[in-house]
C-alpha cells in the first residue's frame, strides 16, 4: 500500500527519472532507485538488497526493475545473498549510471537535471515510454508505438524549433511543447 504507488509512478512518469544515491540504498531504497531511468552514485554509497536477512521476498518493483538492469541470474544472485554492492561494482554491474565523489553528487544530480530540463522534454518522455513498452511487447508492436510517437513528437513546437535551428546552424531552445 505505501511503496507500489511511489514506484507505480516512477515508473509511469512520462519524463525522465534520476535518483541521487547518497549512502546505501538497501530494501525498499534501492528497489526505488531501480525504477529510475538514471543512478547517479556517490563513491561512498551503494546499494543492498537485505530482503533475505530479514525473510521476506523483494518488493518495490525490483523483482521487475533488477533483472532488466542486470540480467535474471545476477539479480537472484543479489536477492538470495544480500550483500552492500559498493558504488565502483554497482557502475560495473549496470546498478549505477555513473559514480562521482559524494561532495559533488548534489552538483552532479543538478547539473542534469538541468540538462534533461532544457532538453525536448516531450521527446524525452516518448523515448521514456517507448522503451517500456517495447520492453513487454513484440517488436512488431514496439515499432508500431514508436511510430505513433514519432509522430507525435514530430508536431511539437520544439521538433519545428529544432528543424529551423539545424537549419540556421544554431543551437535549438526548446519549450516542452
Amino acid at each position: 500500500d505505501h511503496y507500489n504507488p511511489i514506484v507505480t509512478t516512477l515508473v509511469g512518469m512520462q519524463k525522465p527519472v534520476i535518483a541521487a544515491v547518497n549512502g546505501v540504498a538497501a530494501g525498499a531504497g534501492a528497489s526505488l532507485a531501480f525504477a529510475c531511468d538514471l543512478r547517479i552514485v556517490a563513491d561512498t554509497a551503494g546499494f543492498n538488497l537485505a530482503f533475505a536477512n530479514i525473510a521476506l521476498s523483494c518488493d518495490t518493483g525490483s523483482s521487475f526493475t533488477l533483472q532488466r538492469l542486470i540480467g535474471r541470474a545476477r539479480a537472484l544472485e543479489l536477492l538470495y545473498f544480500p550483500r552492500t554492492v559498493a558504488a565502483d561494482e554497482a557502475l560495473t554491474l549496470g546498478l549505477a549510471s555513473q559514480v562521482v565523489p559524494a561532495g559533488e553528487l548534489a552538483e552532479v544530480v543538478t547539473d542534469l537535471a538541468a540538462r534533461l530540463a532544457a532538453g525536448p522534454t516531450v521527446a524525452l518522455g516518448a523515448m521514456r515510454q517507448s522503451i517500456t513498452f517495447a520492453a513487454d511487447h513484440t517488436f512488431t508492436e514496439a515499432l508500431e508505438f514508436e511510430g505513433a510517437q514519432m509522430t507525435r513528437t514530430g508536431q511539437t513546437a520544439d521538433h519545428a524549433a529544432a528543424v529551423e535551428a539545424f537549419l540556421a546552424k544554431q543551437t535549438p531552445v526548446f519549450e516542452g511543447r
